[in-house]
């Protein structure tokens, strides 16, 4: 029953902190470590991750319907590919490349090394910093009608940097595209559904470890959490949302600080494990 209460909990953390810009593994890796249960590993954390983003798949079916159709429908109908949503599918397909890339490259590190607290503790407070200063310097003069290949390729590379826990996906390429320009709600829309390619992949990816000595939990709590991120993320989405379209990202930035500058401390003094 405890693995069953912990997947729980980790399931609620996954969907509460997926889709703000404060970095779900980082959470995923920290307060297991407070609660004295360990770490869940990246199996665990990447198939939890399933649950999230199937929550955006059902909010952005919409869009994801019809942007898909009208990217398949582009490659045969030539008038149809400067619509933008024919664009936007290459865009998607385009970013999502550099994170699929280098996740592969570097698993063992991803798995491993780049899990330290040490680390994790420095990219919170880095990143958080870095998207304070987007946020408040951006133009925030383009909309999605704008978006070209370069800042597509752009995103996308910001957002394989959150292949190191405590980055942020959404965190990453928000503040790209904060950098570049965008509306706070455009920038926060296409981070969601650039996320979409990458995280399920590495979801499906990672399945066959989910019984292996990576992940401390088995199928059962592992569901269990991924169901329950489900839930909690999907509520967690449209929140956001209404959020940013009028309020800045001030909160989370100094949320990331204070928590990475708390597990910097925790660790120096030895209450956490590294």
């Amino acid at each position: 029953m405890s693995d069953l209460f912990e997947a729980l909990v980790l399931g609620v953390i996954q969907g509460l902190t997926e889709f703000l810009p404060i970095s779900s593994s980082a959470h995923l890796r920290i307060f297991p470590e407070l609660f004295g249960w360990g770490d869940p590993g990246a199996a665990f954390t990447a198939v939890v991750q399933i649950g999230t983003e199937l929550a955006v798949l059902i909010y952005f079916r919409r869009d994801i319907w019809r942007i898909g159709s009208t990217w398949a429908r582009s490659l045969v109908k030539p008038e149809l590919r400067g619509q933008l949503d024919a664009r936007m599918g290459w865009y998607i397909i385009v970013g999502s490349l550099p994170i699929v890339v280098l996740g592969l490259f570097f698993e063992d590190a991803i798995d491993r090394q780049l899990r330290s607290l040490w680390i994790i503790g420095t990219t919170l407070i880095v990143l958080g910093i870095v998207l304070g200063l987007a946020d408040r310097y951006g133009a925030n003069d383009r909309g999605l009608n704008k978006l070209g290949l370069k800042h597509a390729v752009l995103m996308g590379a910001a957002q394989a940097a959150a292949l190191v826990p405590g980055v942020s996906r959404s965190g990453a390429t928000i503040s790209m595209g904060r950098a570049l320009g965008y509306e706070r709600a455009d920038a926060t829309r296409y981070a969601f559904l650039l996320a979409i390619p990458a995280v399920v992949g590495a979801g499906l990816y990672k399945l066959k470890d989910v019984p292996g000595s990576d992940n401390p939990y088995g199928w059962g709590p592992t569901l269990l959490a991924t169901v329950v991120s489900f839930v909690v993320g999907y509520a967690a989405i449209a929140w956001l949302l209404r959020y940013v379209s009028t309020r800045s990202y001030t909160p989370f930035v100094v949320y990331r600080v204070l928590l990475g500058a708390g597990v910097l401390l925790l660790v120096a003094f030895g209450v956490l494990q590294a």
